[in-house]
């Protein structure tokens, strides 16, 4: 875990793998909602604005 919403990890999270790549953990989003056409295999997820800033703070 780099940065999360609570300590709980039940909540929105930003994970680092070991494969060089980040995990979002978050809100599932339906792609109509969004405005966005998804394929096969991909999901939206929405997570706050702060964390992916902290997110980027600790990766950077």
């Amino acid at each position: 875990m780099i940065a999360g919403v609570c300590v709980t990890g039940s909540c929105p999270t930003v994970y680092r793998t070991d494969r060089d790549s980040l995990v979002v953990q978050g809100y599932a989003v339906p792609g109509g909602v969004a405005g966005v056409d998804l394929p096969e295999g991909e999901s939206l997820v929405e997570i706050p604005l702060h964390l992916l800033l902290d997110a980027a703070r600790q990766i950077s």
